[in-house]
């Protein structure tokens, strides 16, 4: 089989393209390309970045903002494709076109979910994006968990995937703290300073195989956890506003126009579930496929171990944040699963699916009434897991402040600003 692949790529100008016209990214290419990546969650990827150069790449995270990402986009991307796709797509065709990188260097890395979300697509529209544009040559590898379109020098092995899966962990437990301790910061900009202290030994360590091993990572927690309760705060009462929603405008400053700084900067404590809650969503859709679908049960059983697995790790941070006791600690996702009961069902699950109304449940049964719900321009499952169910979900918590944000090429910043000021005076009224 692998012969016949190699019988059919072709090399034109030095470049290998494979029976579909693409470029390939070769072996040979891990030792001088460097992998552009577009940004969602700034903490998150610092510590991914770190720990794929230790595996040999040479990557770099985007930060491209403003309106020619959303024009670049636009125009290179159809525009009923949803909002996600024109942002990642733009940005990265802004960094090719930017003149910083040897286009004849540089590879475009991009998720693909393997669902039924158009995400899964993002890799084939980007693809025809370049070829449009006129850098075919540029090699497009593909970021997932389900083995899809795998390049020949962009592979992972499983302790590699776990190693990544450790930056996840401390990613989301960085961000919880940051967000607990930047809105009460008596000296601003002191919680900053701690996170990216964080990132850079963190970073180092991972030079370092044995600061890799889950022993010393477990027991870097409170470590963590105590230097950020060290952080002199003012105890000042502020509403606090949880942010849902479609999982790129949720984390990405790029996607959410820098929501979490508006939040802070208008009085609010800010609190975003974390990223390992959407993995262990994922995992565990595996699992249920085979009792609500009939999907392999071989996958069943094999998803299931994965579920069990990372479901103890988030219970090793929630364990260790309650222990220090100075913050809330996230909700454990055996329970967070409980709380769509009574709104939607298991088999919603295009997208982010049921676990967006888990999330808005959660967060009210954690004290935290005030919502905004990111929905962007053609993201239908979150259309119908986010806005279809807020009216059950205030007849049944009366105290629910929700509000849906709609984000897109075309909407105002002001306007959506506009309507979180508004919330905002109702959170603080209640408050």
């Amino acid at each position: 089989m692998k012969r016949k692949m190699k019988e059919k790529m072709k090399i034109i100008d030095g470049v290998m393209y494979d029976e579909n016209g693409d470029a390939v990214f070769t072996k040979e290419c891990k030792k001088d390309y460097t992998l552009l990546v577009p940004t969602m969650l700034p903490i998150h990827f610092a510590l991914l970045k770190s720990m794929i150069e230790e595996f040999g790449y040479k990557v770099e995270v985007l930060d491209y903002r403003g309106s020619e990402v959303i024009q670049t986009g636009l125009k290179y991307v159809h525009n009923d494709t949803c909002y996600p796709a024109t942002l990642v797509i733009g940005e990265l065709l802004e960094a090719v076109f930017s003149g910083k990188y040897d286009t004849h260097k540089i590879a475009l890395v991009i998720s693909q979910t393997g669902g039924g979300c158009r995400a899964s697509n993002y890799l084939f529209l980007l693809k025809k994006a370049l070829k449009k544009a006129g850098y075919g040559y540029i090699p497009v590898l593909s970021f997932n968990f389900s083995g899809l379109k795998t390049q020949p020098g962009f592979r992972f092995s499983i302790p590699e995937f776990y190693d990544l899966a450790k930056c996840l962990f401390y990613g989301d437990l960085l961000m919880l703290l940051k967000n607990q301790c930047e809105p009460y910061e008596e000296e601003k900009g002191e919680t900053e300073r701690l996170v990216n202290f964080w990132i850079d030994k963190l970073s180092k360590e991972f030079k370092n195989k044995k600061f890799r091993k889950y022993k010393h990572i477990k027991s870097n927690y409170p470590l963590i956890i105590d230097s950020f309760a060290k952080i002199k705060r003012s105890d000042e009462v502020k509403p606090k506003v949880g942010i849902v929603g479609e999982i790129f405008v949720k984390y990405s400053p790029l996607g959410n126009n820098n929501l979490e700084k508006f939040l802070v900067k208008e009085g609010a404590e800010v609190y975003v579930p974390g990223l390992l809650d959407f993995m262990l969503y994922s995992v565990y859709n595996n699992v249920i496929d085979f009792d609500l679908y009939g999907m392999k049960k071989l996958t069943a059983k094999v998803s299931n171990l994965i579920y069990k697995f990372l479901l103890k790790k988030e219970e090793d941070i929630i364990d260790a944040v309650k222990s220090e006791g100075t913050f809330m600690p996230p909700t454990l996702f055996s329970e967070t699963l409980k709380f769509r009961e009574g709104y939607i069902s298991e088999g919603v699950k295009m997208g982010e699916g049921w676990l967006l109304t888990a999330e808005m449940v959660e967060l009210i049964n954690k004290g935290i009434n005030n919502i905004i719900c990111t929905q962007p321009f053609g993201c239908l499952p979150n259309h119908i897991a986010g806005k279809g169910v807020m009216k059950q979900i205030r007849e049944k918590n009366p105290n629910a402040n929700i509000i849906a944000i709609d984000y897109d090429a075309s909407a105002s910043k002001i306007n959506q600003e506009n309507r979180i000021k508004l919330m905002l005076s109702n959170a603080k009224e209640n408050l």
